[in-house]
């Protein structure tokens, strides 16, 4: 196979990478919130959200950090063209399912919002596989050095 042309990125790849790293920002800056949030921005959440907040284990918020920021450095990854992307979209998505089981076993989570609060996380799930599939494929298409 020649090199030149498996290696050549259609623009979706781009524009993949570049959701992909905004994504996992926003991912970074609900983290950042969640750790850094005040008693007074806590005593205003509302009574359920606080109850899930207050219950949290330290280990949990960890599971979350590695979650985003292994998720913002597979974008960056996918960026800089290296296969390195796929190793930390699958730490990012086992860091997430971590804090999800995690959340609802330590939490008062499911009691706090049932099955509709499922929702969120399932999309999560779901958009942290497709990003190691994506960078696994990109990595099989020669896309990654």
């Amino acid at each position: 196979m020649d090199n030149s042309l498996a290696s050549v990125r259609p623009k979706s790849f781009w524009v993949i990478a570049i959701v992909a790293l905004l994504w996992n920002l926003l991912g970074v800056a609900m983290f950042l919130m969640q750790v850094t949030a005040s008693p007074e921005i806590v005593a205003a959440m509302p009574a359920k959200q606080r109850q899930v907040y207050e219950a949290t284990p330290a280990w949990l918020n960890i599971a979350f950090a590695i979650a985003v920021f292994g998720g913002v450095l597979g974008a960056l990854g996918l960026l800089l063209k290296k296969r390195w992307a796929v190793t930390f979209f699958l730490i990012s998505l086992l860091a997430l399912l971590a804090q999800i089981v995690g959340a609802y076993a330590a939490t008062p989570v499911w009691e706090a919002y049932g099955l509709a609060g499922l929702a969120m996380p399932v999309l999560l799930v779901v958009i942290a596989l497709l990003l190691w599939v994506y960078a696994r494929k990109a990595t099989i298409r020669g896309w990654l050095d």
